[in-house]
């Protein structure tokens, strides 16, 4: 979605005749339903005006097309500029403009990264050289119409307030300041931004690339598990983006200067689809590739059988289970025995290992005592059984009884979920885990595909469909049906008696490679087959444990399947501390419809067995009621 078009020529006289920071924001709000911060708002008034006056110049055709604002698809990221045109061979052509408004910069010796300072104080953030070319290699990488029609892509960054004080352009830089270069504050830099304009915009084309760019095909976003292999042969399969390049970039220097007796735990944070995997994936490659012993762990045995699968034609076994392991199986680990401990998932660590729970001592302390750097992914509102004893709080203390240095990261770039942050926030404020200001869903263009159905069997056809393309679609539930088909392989288990509904869940001999074995689009997952991995469409069937009375999210845990044991250990704590045991419970519950309703990149599918639930998500969608009956909002 572009927010303002015009050509050069009207995107001049809004400049110089009008208010266009208000313009922009108009058509923001049109567009979006959404408004932004004052202090975006000055921003763009000051950026746009400064990036006019660069080209005002005869030179630079005048019906070149002009976009502020072009949010790139699958993202939460916005190019700030774009100009368009064709270039002296009559091709497409377009300049990507990354503005900033910085005015000093501080060197680092990680790659890409730079200190800079923001109102809450110095950062590190990537350069903006970097960041323009990573938001082009995003762009092509999305847009199928960059490729087909063989458009030019020519980024740059234009930091109008910067003087030259030899940091943003330090020789340090200068593979990415090739790729894209960056222009600084004066008349001088604003005729080498023109110079640089002009030697690949030759003529106009009245905005006819931005529109086919707007409507152009959008590719199938990439999956961390078809990426897998390449990633840990060093292939850039993913473009890491502002924070987590700046994330990978920490880790793999706190890594690297890990000693036994300089120990080094990170803990970084970060919501469902902001990269942790990608990243944590990234990190093991780049620490194995510099002979370093590391090892990705993940309690959930789901993610560790999928890559195993993927991996098994390429990799030998024993190289498998050298680079990925479980979070108990450091039980008996001699002390930093390895560089790099990478552990995703880690709200999902336990107490104890072993079958019965009672080996070992606490996963986090085994962890950090068995390797030089630990790095812990977390999402505490991921944990979603009795035993998930992960929080940062715990392994901040834990690691400086160790004797280590914490460093405490972020991770905030939204790939997952259409890259919207909204419907993750919109998603925790309906489910009661936080209030948020986002009560309604962006239902406009290009918004997450979110779906109420009044019926199972239509939201299960439309998984199948949409599963026919890529093995890309599965259904999930709640654990409140019982697992008959365990020991009955003719029985269903998940039972909706009144719409004539039934389906088995997963087999149990492909339990862990659910998600990507074939034909399981026949079967229902459940939290503990799809936590950690993704889909393009996720199908959710909420059943009778989340129920909605007048307006309130109540969790009922008696609800949930006698052979669910992520429960195990409630209605012990219930005789002795009822309040305790209700909030815990609820918040488990809470969690793994959270889980479940995040795991799809493309779209969530909702059918609710209560029928007041289902009406109160329908009146939070901001959609009409006739739309929402198994129809997409842009139906």
């Amino acid at each position: 979605m572009i927010v303002y078009q015009q050509t050069k020529s009207g995107f001049l006289q809004d400049v110089f005749t009008h208010d266009i920071e208000e313009i922009v924001l108009e058509t923001f709000r049109a567009r979006t339903g959404r408004s932004v911060a004052r202090g975006e708002v000055r921003s763009w008034k000051e950026s746009l005006i400064a990036v006019a006056r660069a080209i005002n110049d005869d030179g630079i055709p005048a019906d070149c097309g002009v976009a502020v604002e072009y949010g790139i698809p699958q993202t939460a990221k916005r190019i700030d500029f774009l100009l368009s045109g064709t270039g002296a061979e009559s091709n497409d052509e377009l300049v990507i403009i990354e503005l900033k408004q910085w005015q000093q910069a501080e060197l680092t010796r990680m790659d890409a990264v730079v200190r800079t300072r923001f109102e809450r104080g110095m950062a590190e953030v990537s350069h903006p050289s970097y960041q323009a070319w990573s938001y082009a290699s995003l762009l092509q990488d999305f847009n199928e119409t960059i490729e087909e029609d063989e458009v030019r892509l020519r980024p740059c960054a234009y930091l109008h307030n910067y003087g030259d004080d030899g940091v943003v352009t330090d020789e340090f830089y200068r593979p990415w300041l090739e790729r894209a270069p960056v222009y600084l504050r004066g008349e001088a830099e604003r005729v080498k931004l023109r110079e640089f304009i002009r030697q690949h915009l030759r003529g106009g084309d009245r905005n006819r690339l931005l529109y086919r760019i707007e409507n152009g095909r959008i590719r199938p976003s990439k999956g961390l598990v078809d990426s897998l292999e390449g990633m840990l042969k060093g292939k850039d399969e993913f473009v890491l983006i502002d924070d987590q390049k700046v994330v990978f970039e920490k880790i793999v220097a706190l890594a690297r200067g890990a000693t036994p007796s300089a120990k080094e735990v990170v803990i970084v944070e970060g919501g469902p689809g902001t990269g942790k995997s990608v990243v944590a994936i990234n990190a093991l490659a780049a620490l194995t590739s510099s002979k370093l012993l590391a090892k990705y762990v993940t309690k959930n045995a789901a993610p560790r059988a999928v890559f195993k699968a993927k991996l098994s034609g390429s990799f030998k076994g024993s190289r498998i289970d050298a680079l990925f392991g479980g979070s108990g199986g450091f039980v008996n680990t001699a002390a930093n025995v390895f560089d790099t401990l990478v552990v995703d998932e880690a709200h999902r660590v336990n107490e104890k290992s072993g079958l019965y729970g009672n080996q070992g001592n606490h996963q986090v302390e085994e962890i950090i005592g068995s390797a030089k750097c630990a790095v812990f992914f977390i999402d505490e509102d991921q944990r979603v059984t009795w035993k998930d004893v992960g929080t940062k709080d715990d392994i901040t203390q834990r690691a400086r009884r160790a004797g280590a240095r914490v460093t405490h990261l972020q991770l905030a770039s939204q790939f997952r979920c259409s890259g919207s942050d909204g419907y993750l926030a919109w998603l925790d404020d309906v489910l009661g885990i936080g209030p948020t200001a986002n009560v309604e869903l962006d239902t406009g263009p290009g918004a997450f595909d979110f779906r109420v159905f009044d019926s199972p069997e239509a939201m299960r056809q439309e998984i199948v469909a949409l599963n026919a393309a890529a093995n890309r679609a599965r259904m999930v539930a709640g654990y409140c049906w019982d697992w008959r088909s365990r020991n009955d392989p003719a029985a269903m288990d998940v039972v909706i008696p009144e719409h004539n509904f039934g389906m088995q869940w997963n087999l149990q001999d492909e339990a862990s490679v659910w998600i990507i074995a074939p034909n399981s689009v026949a079967q229902v997952g459940c939290i503990h087959t799809c936590q950690g991995l993704e889909v393009d469409w996720i199908g959710v069937i909420v059943g009778p444990d989340l129920v909605v009375r007048d307006g309130e999210v109540l969790t009922l845990p008696e609800a949930r399947s006698r052979h669910d044991h992520s429960l195990k250990g409630y209605k012990a704590l219930l005789e002795t501390d009822p309040a305790e045991a209700r909030d815990r419970a609820g918040r488990i519950i809470r969690n793994t419809y959270r889980t479940l309703m995040t795991r799809g990149m493309k779209g969530c599918f909702v059918y609710c067995v209560d029928d007041e639930t289902r009406e109160y998500l329908r009146n939070r969608l901001g959609y009409p009621h006739a739309a929402a009956v198994g129809q997409s909002p842009q139906a």
